[in-house]
């Protein structure tokens, strides 16, 4: 299977207005219309997906370090308002095109607040991390996740600092591959995939674990933006194979009721590498809803 992971074709940084550099890596046509990724959990922006058919769809995929990961400066109070104000420089920089996003696993809520934000057009979360602490939700976490979103809400500065001491890339890599179910592990173990997506995590830790311990309070925290708020279209895509106790207790059905204007996609033979195995169909609807053509797919 042909899975569109290839290096970066280009790597840029942008200098912001308060002097820090914000880092992403591209692939696709430099002039296609934007994606921009927000990756998973402490992923640099090294692991693109679907840069087999970037070029024809016509679109640009650029996937951003976030502050303190890969080649982006820190920045200790990294908050969501904060982030969307280090996009809207980038899509500034972009120039005037119809711009989407795409949220994977943890980057789901930093693409919500772009969605939120009047940046994007359109938005895909894709195995992403819901809304943990809502009501209906809570219940059906897994313990030891529904005690670390109480935990992030109730001391925010001490979780922080508790994973700032004990976070490592190694670490990480390890519990992904312990939640995934069978189907997600063969593919993240696999020769072509495996050192890829380590890459990306080694390079999200090279600054130190400060950027991924903010991403997670953030995360885990009060989003910007309720989504009974976001007017743009949110396409949600889960496998119904993701066995990961951190995306969504019920893939998403939940979350799909709250978005006024959201599509699910729940495909039951997928696991939570559904971004890399279903990219085509992922950015095809993305680009539908920025061009305004018709898609050729049928949410649930």
């Amino acid at each position: 299977m042909n899975l569109g992971v290839t290096p970066p074709e280009r790597q840029t940084t942008l200098r912001l207005n308060d002097g820090r550099s914000l880092a992403w890596s591209e692939w696709g046509p430099v002039h296609g219309l934007p994606v921009l990724f927000c990756t998973g959990a402490a992923m640099s922006g090294s692991l693109g997906f679907g840069a087999d058919v970037l070029p024809e769809l016509g679109l640009r995929l650029l996937a951003i370090d976030r502050p303190g990961l890969g080649a982006s400066t820190p920045h200790p109070e990294k908050t969501f308002a904060s982030w969307v104000e280090d996009v809207r420089q980038l899509v500034t920089a972009l120039g005037p095109r119809d711009v989407t996003a795409v949220g994977f696993s943890q980057g789901a809520p930093f693409a919500l607040a772009l969605a939120g934000s009047g940046l994007v057009k359109a938005a895909a979360l894709v195995s992403g991390q819901d809304d943990l602490a809502w009501p209906s939700l809570a219940p059906r976490l897994h313990p030891d996740v529904a005690a670390m979103v109480r935990a992030a809400r109730q001391d925010p500065s001490g979780f922080e600092q508790s994973f700032s001491r004990m976070a490592t890339w190694d670490g990480l890599w390890q519990l992904i591959i312990g939640m995934s179910g069978e189907r997600d592990r063969a593919l993240y173990l696999s020769d072509s995939f495996g050192p890829a997506y380590q890459r990306s995590l080694r390079e999200g830790f090279s600054q130190g674990p400060q950027g991924y311990a903010r991403d997670l309070v953030n995360a885990l925290g009060p989003w910007l933006v309720e989504p009974e708020r976001i007017t743009i279209p949110v396409d949600l895509w889960y496998g119904g194979a993701d066995t990961s106790t951190v995306h969504s207790p019920d893939f998403g059905a939940t979350l799909a009721t709250r978005l006024p204007h959201a599509t699910r996609f729940l495909e039951p033979q997928e696991g939570g590498s559904i971004l890399w195995t279903r990219a085509r169909d992922i950015l095809a609807r993305l680009r539908s809803h920025a061009t305004g053509s018709a898609a050729s797919l049928h949410g649930s």
